[in-house]
């Protein structure tokens, strides 16, 4: 049965046709596996007895030759801040434990309509905000590749990789806001794909950074990448940012017909930064190599606000914080005290519980950052750094000089492999991410789509990632040079699957 864990959607789905394999049993597996790995709490609702009942629908439709979409009998995950009727959306935190939305996220309600089963909702870090996906109320997230040695699964979409990597989902949902599925994406050897903003729609997404957050995707394969993305991506008229354009569908070619002959990849001097692992660089270095012999022209290139950009990103991620959690006072949203003596008491008494350490700090930096006094000094200085740092991709993208243009960057995702629990956590939140986050979050606040792709395996046997970047809209580009990659490295995951 484990096979069919190996199967990409787009297999399944054949299968599904031919009645040779029927979504019950694929979704019990999926479930099985998923009791089987609970001990790495990567859920924090789970669905079981409706996705048995889904599995059954599917099934049923299957039999008659009517299935509801491309995605029918696929079981999938969803992070816990997307909205989801009739079910706690808590974001991992004491402020909303026990809100239970009345309507469905965009992104959920089209994986629904596609017929996709319901496995769950997944950990994070409280209100996704951190890169370990260890600051949740309901505890860590554990790394499953070397969860008896407490390695962290990455964040803050820790849960919805773990759930892939686990075999208890064909693909999940996660959210992005700078770095937030491509960084538990490379600890956990998965494909983690960052959208162009405003490709797929944030309605019913519980806001961070309105200004960054992308709804993103969790897979084991690039295909699988694409028949999600095809199913959640196009206009939204909830979503004021989301694009008018209709969204038209990719279809990528068999890899045997794709070549990387003239392709211009960037290789950007200042993303070789202090606290780079060898073996990153290494890796770095020889996909490269790889894509050069595959005649791609690989050439150096520089994006020099780069090293500014973490603090550009820290000042307006904390300001657009403390405006967002400004909502949660206890009297629409949130927690509420029953033990107050005045109006402020009450505000004061449910931000103090509701919210963990990380929110209040980053809510208190956020609202310094906007007072009068510091607005012009820090957040509109800020936003001027991030259109500069928004001209150095347009620069190497769309360079006047067409022949100076690259059509893609290769960068690593993150600077190491995972690491231990106990080393991470040596270190605090806002420091982990100024680290965590260095090479992800530019992608974020030029808008431009990124992915997250496995590479190889490190010494201690856990994943090493690579990230493509690419201009606005080039996902059909990103994700064809993506299973290039894909196909020559191999990566081994499906090995480790079956070994366990």
């Amino acid at each position: 049965m484990n096979k069919l864990i190996s199967l990409n959607i787009n297999q399944l789905v054949q299968c599904y046709k031919t009645k040779s394999v029927d979504p019950k049993d694929v979704t019990k597996l999926c479930l099985d596996l998923s009791h089987r790995y609970k001990h790495l709490n990567y859920f924090i609702s789970r669905c079981d007895e409706q996705a048995a009942e889904q599995a059954q629908q599917s099934s049923e439709r299957w039999q008659k030759g009517k299935p509801m979409g491309e995605l029918d009998g696929i079981p999938i995950a969803v992070k816990d801040n997307f909205c989801v009727k009739g079910l706690p959306t808590t974001c991992a935190s004491r402020m909303l434990e026990n809100f239970v939305p009345s309507y469905n996220a965009t992104p959920f309600n089209r994986l629904n309509d596609a017929g996709a089963v319901f496995m769950g909702k997944t950990n994070l870090d409280e209100f996704s905000m951190g890169s370990g996906a260890v600051d949740s109320i309901f505890g860590p997230t554990k790394n499953v590749w070397r969860s008896d040695d407490g390695h962290i699964a990455g964040g803050s979409s820790g849960g919805s990789a773990v759930a892939v990597a686990s075999g208890s989902c064909f693909a999940a949902l996660g959210s992005d806001t700078g770095g937030s599925v491509r960084n538990p994406a490379s600890y956990c050897g998965l494909i983690g794909l960052k959208p162009t903003y405003g490709l797929v729609s944030r309605h019913g997404l519980i806001p961070l950074v309105n200004s960054m957050d992308v709804p993103a995707i969790l897979t084991r394969t690039v295909d699988d990448c694409v028949a999600i993305l095809n199913t959640i991506a196009g206009p939204d008229s909830n979503d004021a940012t989301c694009m008018r354009k209709r969204y038209s569908q990719i279809e990528l070619s068999d890899v045997d017909d794709i070549s990387m002959k003239n392709i211009r990849i960037g290789i950007p001097k200042e993303y070789h930064c202090n606290g780079l692992a060898k073996e990153v660089l290494d890796t770095w270095i020889k996909i490269a190599d790889i894509l050069e012999d595959g005649g791609a022209n690989v050439v150096d290139i520089s994006l020099p606000n780069t090293e500014s950009s973490i603090f550009v990103y820290t000042i307006l991620n904390q300001s657009e914080v403390s405006s967002n959690m400004a909502r949660y006072d206890g009297i629409e949203y949130g927690y509420r005290t029953k033990e107050w003596s005045s109006t402020e008491q009450f505000f004061a008494i449910n931000r103090q519980i509701g919210f963990n350490s990380v929110l209040k700090n980053r809510i208190l930096c956020g609202n310094y950052f906007l007072l009068s006094k510091n607005f012009e000094k820090y957040y509109l200085k800020a936003l001027k750094v991030r259109r500069a740092i928004r001209n150095d991709f347009d620069s190497v993208f769309h360079n006047k000089d067409k022949t100076q243009n690259v059509d893609l960057i290769l960068t690593p995702t993150t600077l190491s492999d995972a690491p231990l629990y106990s080393d991470f956590t040596k270190n605090s939140n806002r420091d982990q991410c100024a680290v965590q986050d260095y090479c992800t979050q530019a992608a974020n606040m030029a808008g431009i789509p990124a992915i997250a792709i496995p590479i190889r395996l490190s010494d201690r046997g856990l994943p090493l990632s690579l990230q493509l970047m690419g201009p606005r809209n080039s996902e059909k580009q990103l994700l064809t040079a993506a299973k290039w990659i894909e196909n020559q490295v191999n990566f081994p995951f499906f090995q480790f699957l079956e070994g366990n």
